[in-house]
């Protein structure tokens, strides 16, 4: 028997969506079809937000159903794709390459949902230049004794930090526990260059407030700080966007703030059912993001003093990578000995 379906019009795409009744979401009862409609509700946002990125799908064939939920993580486009479907040809840190999905209109998010995709996760560069990236990424992540509210104190020293520089961030909740906040720049440099800035400005917040702020790559020396994940812009490494939802039971969203209003929010104010109305009162609160637009070279320029006035070179990088020039063993402390040093690190 063939599966039910309705056709959606979406900006002049029709998109046939099959189960639209399919709960995807147990805990509020929110089925396949409320996922489209949610982001038909904040398309300008969510387009933005992903607007000729490559993409990484987050598929829940079955519906978030927890731990025991089936999660996909769709890095390529699959075969039978309308022909309307931009993509972009990425390469992995293995070497192996893939044609994702580019979204440069609305219907290219419809049809992931049909395709079961609850989260988006974009790369920070375009497709047209996918190895230079345009955007700076600082992801707060609370560890363990921390959580939000920790990760907002952070923000605010991040706040103060990219003033100083004249640098405009652009906040938003993670959906779960954190804050990420990005940078528009130049995309005059690779994903090492830009890495190498990020971490810089990570050391930076670190320096201001060391009892609160962590640049630790291995977790047994965070402590209960807010670590600044620096390895989200290497590369092939994506955040949830803007306005994505999160494969959690109450269907959070990852939502754009201001940086008045960050303190005063908390996570749990912005679901597939809050959302859409702050939408379409205040719009796109991001609105601005691609016309601040930042060139990375003081951080370059604080990377070269932190190496040459502090000693500290690069940080490890996450295991999936080839071993990269000048980095560190990637040996947790506590199990480091003189055996893990090649001629090359002493």
């Amino acid at each position: 028997m063939a599966s039910p379906f309705v056709e959606v019009e979406v900006e002049g795409r029709t998109v046939k969506v099959t189960n639209p009744d399919r709960v995807y979401f147990p805990a509020i009862g929110a089925t396949k079809l409320d996922v489209l409609n949610y982001y038909v509700s904040v398309g300008e946002g969510i387009v933005r937000a992903l607007y000729e990125r490559p993409c990484m799908l987050h598929r829940y064939p079955e519906g978030v159903q927890g731990v025991e939920g089936e999660k996909i993580y769709q890095k390529r486009i699959p075969k039978g794709a309308p022909d309307w479907i931009r993509t972009a040809e990425v390469s992995f840190p293995s070497g192996r390459t893939a044609d994702e999905l580019c979204v440069t209109e609305l219907g290219a998010v419809a049809w992931a949902v049909q395709m079961s995709t609850v989260e988006f996760h974009p790369w920070h560069t375009r497709c047209d230049a996918v190895e230079q990236p345009d955007e700076l990424r600082i992801d707060l992540d609370p560890q363990p004794g921390t959580g939000f509210a920790e990760a907002k104190q952070v923000a605010g020293i991040v706040h103060e930090v990219l003033d100083e520089i004249g640098a405009v961030g652009w906040p938003k909740t993670s959906g779960n526990r954190g804050v990420h906040i990005y940078v528009r720049i130049k995309p005059d440099y690779g994903f090492r260059e830009v890495r190498r800035a990020a971490l810089a400005f990570a050391r930076e917040v670190e320096r201001r407030a060391p009892d609160l702020v962590t640049t630790a790559w291995w977790k047994e020396e965070r402590g209960e700080r807010i670590f600044v994940d620096f390895n989200q812009n290497a590369k092939d490494r994506t955040i949830a966007a803007a306005y994505s939802l999160r494969g959690f039971a109450h269907a959070p969203a990852s939502a754009p703030v201001t940086w008045d209003e960050l303190p005063d929010v908390e996570t749990e104010d912005f679901t597939i059912n809050t959302l859409p109305r702050r939408f379409a009162e205040l719009g796109d609160v991001h609105a601005g993001i691609d016309d601040a637009v930042f060139g990375i070279e003081p951080l370059l320029e604080w990377a070269d003093r932190d190496q040459s006035d502090h000693g500290l070179g690069d940080a490890p990088y996450p295991p999936n990578y080839p071993k990269m020039e000048g980095e560190p063993p990637r040996v947790q402390p506590s199990k480091m000995n003189k055996a893990n040093w090649s001629a090359d690190n002493e």
